[in-house]
């Protein structure tokens, strides 16, 4: 066993409402005996999707040893639970759909189109190749954006990207604690005039926006942090 990121539940404080029991994707967390109970330490991913959903604060996250995150163990879980039907990963949003959208009319996809802008200002974007000292970043507002974002945003440069520098993660894909590390030691090195996390509304989504507030508070800022989910369909922002 290691050191990784799992959840802690404060029974004292656990009313057994089960709210937090739907937002683990990986069905880590059940109502057992009146209280809710991690399953398996091999389900929890540590991203923190289900902080949110307890309204008596008996859920955190504390680093401690623990078994590895076991995604294979977590698909047969659910499989065996009757609620991973047709979901390829175990994750409710990876789950297939259909949205409609409207198709473009074929264009050469090697044209550039003169009515569109890019608001990119730096290079690179990924969060596990952007060195935390990146001069791009210092005192700049900063948008740290799921990698899936673009994809259902068609708006995204004009509303968000314009005089920002950019992140790009997925915690559900990469190493989260590496992450978290890795944005508190950038966020204390570039000291922000503001932070702005747009997470997709599926539940792993939370966890982007989870590393970003602990990250936050490790490197002691003050500035304005802006968290926003972005719905699947449609692309339409919420706070």
């Amino acid at each position: 066993m290691a050191v990784r990121t799992v959840i802690r539940i404060d029974e004292e404080k656990c009313t057994g409402r089960g709210l937090c029991v739907p937002d683990c994707a990986e069905g880590a967390l059940q109502i057992v005996d009146g209280k809710a109970r991690l399953v398996k330490e091999i389900y929890c991913d540590g991203l923190g999707a289900c902080l949110g959903a307890c309204p008596e604060g008996a859920l955190t996250l504390e680093d401690r040893e623990a078994e590895a995150f076991d995604e294979a163990a977590v698909e047969e879980h659910l499989q065996q639970a009757g609620s991973n039907e047709q979901l390829p990963c175990g994750c409710p949003g990876s789950a297939m759909r259909i949205m409609g959208g409207k198709a473009a009319a074929p264009t050469d996809t090697l044209a550039t189109s003169s009515s569109i802008t890019s608001a990119l200002r730096q290079w690179p974007v990924q969060l596990m190749l952007v060195p935390p000292r990146a001069a791009s970043l210092k005192g700049a507002d900063i948008l740290l954006c799921a990698d899936c974002v673009p994809f259902a945003m068609p708006d995204l440069h004009s509303r968000f990207m314009a005089n920002r520098s950019v992140l790009v993660a997925c915690p559900k894909l990469d190493d989260a604690m590496h992450y978290r590390s890795t944005l508190a030691e950038l966020f204390q090195e570039a000291q922000p005039k503001s932070i702005t996390v747009l997470r997709m509304g599926v539940p792993c989504g939370g966890g982007l926006a989870h590393l970003a507030e602990e990250a936050y508070k490790e490197a002691g800022l003050d500035c304005p942090l802006y968290i926003h989910v972005v719905e699947i369909e449609g692309g339409a922002v919420r706070a």
